[in-house]
């Protein structure tokens, strides 16, 4: 296993009317800056760990060089070991325009983001947010959002995002291929029928929480996110730091309660 691969945290662990804080171990999240022939192309949401062998993959796959031999070496930044640096052959250089192409065909949340000092937005922490949800709202979740999946249901290719009401309430459900697709689409659904910011909402997604979608929900001021997966460690302790009541392996009555605990409610009790 790759060293800084696997975090670990604290959690509430819930399962029906019963809790207890016990140790979980998460998957580690970090931004990689790509840097080719001393230029800033990418930074990739990664785990860490064959830093170089993702580099050198990266180029070929994104036709930044056309073989192994036109890349002289590939080395971690030495004050930095989240940049990777690609140096090129002699004479050989890095057209412009695939630059800026670079920029716009990275389909993965963040991996379009031309340097790590620009992954973490500014946006103002909930932590004032005092919004409560039982667990047993939080438990009905997931199927309530499978019932409105309809795409899903006839291709099963979809990931989702819903915003729901402290108490359960259904507000929208959106369908995309990509998680943070869905979340786009929620928010901007919300910012269309002028619902933003989301203070006292729940967020539940399809899959995990990766730090994009931590940060999407954050910037639309959403105190609770919860998922049917795991939290990397890097979205926990951005929600940690902001505030954000973050629910993972929401399955059932059982549940993981990462961070702010406070806002969910054990056993009977008002949501």
């Amino acid at each position: 296993m790759p060293e800084g691969a696997v975090a670990r945290r604290r959690v509430l662990r819930v399962d029906g009317d019963a809790a207890a804080v016990v140790g979980d171990a998460l998957v580690a999240e970090e931004p990689m800056e790509l840097r080719v022939g001393g230029q800033a192309v990418a930074v990739a949401m990664r785990t860490p760990g064959a830093d170089l062998e993702l580099a050198l993959g990266f180029c070929l796959t994104e036709g930044i060089v056309a073989r192994p031999e036109d890349v002289a070496g590939v080395r971690t930044c030495r004050d930095d070991p989240n940049v990777v640096e690609v140096d090129l052959r002699p004479g050989l250089a890095m057209a412009a325009d695939l630059r800026r192409n670079l920029y716009t065909t990275s389909s993965c949340g963040l991996c379009g983001t031309a340097s790590i000092a620009a992954v973490r937005k500014q946006a103002a922490p909930v932590h004032g947010d005092a919004v409560r949800v039982t667990a047993a709202a939080l438990a009905a979740l997931p199927d309530r959002l499978r019932a409105h999946q309809r795409v899903f249901a006839r291709t099963g290719g979809l990931h989702a995002a819903a915003l729901f009401g402290p108490d359960g309430d259904l507000r929208v459900v959106r369908e995309d291929v990509g998680r943070h697709n869905a979340v786009d689409k929620v928010v901007g659904w919300a910012a269309v029928h002028r619902h933003l910011p989301l203070a006292g909402h729940v967020l539940f997604v399809s899959g995990r929480i990766a730090f994009e979608i931590a940060q999407k929900a954050l910037i639309a001021a959403v105190p609770v996110v919860a998922a049917v997966s795991a939290p990397s460690a890097l979205a926990v302790d951005l929600a940690d730091d902001a505030g954000m009541t973050l629910v993972g392996f929401l399955r059932g009555a059982r549940m993981n309660v990462y961070t702010h605990p406070d806002r969910v409610v054990v056993g009977p009790g008002p949501a």
